[in-house]
C-alpha cells in the first residue's frame, strides 16, 4: 500500500513537471488589414462600397503542448476591425473595437513552422466613427487560420485569415474579415 501511494505521489509530481514545462505564456501585437464585406451595406437608405482599414490587435498568449508537434493556443486580444465606407457624395471610417478569443489547435509543420487553425469569439467594446449610427452587433463568431514562424525559442511571427461568420451589423448583412500580421515574445 505504501508503495503504490508513494508511486502515485511520484507520478503526480513527474506529471506537473512536464506539464509546468509545457505552458507557456507571451505578449503579441501586429496589424490588422480588416474589411466588411455583405449582400446588404445600405444605412438609412444608401448603398455603400467598403474599403480596408489598417489597424492594429494587442494582447495576452499562452501555447500549451499537448504532444510533440500538437498544441493549443488560446490568446486574449484587443483587436480592432471595421472598413471605410464610401458612395458618390460621403465617406467614413467605421472602426470597432473587440476582445477577441481565439483558441486555435497548433500542429508543428516543422521545428519552426506551425499550422494554426480555430474558432474565436469577439466582444464589442467601442464603435467609432463619424456618425452617429449605433448598429453594431455585440458578439461576432469568427474561423481563423494562419501560419506561426519561431524565429527563436522565445520570439515568433504569424500571419492569419479571420473570417467572421456572424453579422457585425443589426441592420445589414455584413460580416468582418480580417488579415492579422503578428510579432510576440513567450517567457
Amino acid at each position: 500500500m505504501k508503495n503504490s501511494n508513494f508511486a502515485l505521489i511520484l507520478l503526480t509530481l513527474i506529471s506537473f513537471s512536464i506539464q509546468a514545462q509545457s505552458l507557456r505564456f507571451g505578449l503579441k501585437g501586429g496589424l490588422n488589414y480588416a474589411n466588411q464585406t455583405g449582400s446588404d451595406i445600405t444605412i438609412n437608405s444608401t448603398n455603400y462600397n467598403t474599403d480596408a482599414i489598417t489597424s492594429y490587435h494587442v494582447g495576452l498568449v499562452a501555447e500549451i503542448k499537448l504532444l510533440d508537434k500538437f498544441g493549443i493556443q488560446p490568446e486574449l486580444l484587443y483587436s480592432t476591425k471595421g472598413a471605410t465606407y464610401k458612395n458618390a457624395v460621403e465617406e467614413f471610417k467605421n472602426e470597432l473595437g473587440y476582445i477577441s478569443i481565439p483558441v486555435l489547435l497548433k500542429l508543428g509543420l516543422s521545428k519552426s513552422l506551425s499550422l494554426e487553425l480555430g474558432p474565436q469569439a469577439s466582444f464589442l467594446l467601442s464603435e467609432r466613427n463619424k456618425f452617429d449610427y449605433k448598429n453594431a452587433e455585440t458578439f461576432e463568431f469568427s474561423a481563423v487560420g494562419g501560419l506561426g514562424l519561431n524565429l527563436t525559442k522565445n520570439i515568433f511571427i504569424q500571419a492569419r485569415y479571420g473570417l467572421g461568420l456572424t453579422n457585425a451589423s443589426k441592420d445589414a448583412e455584413i460580416k468582418n474579415s480580417v488579415v492579422q500580421i503578428s510579432a510576440g515574445l513567450l517567457f
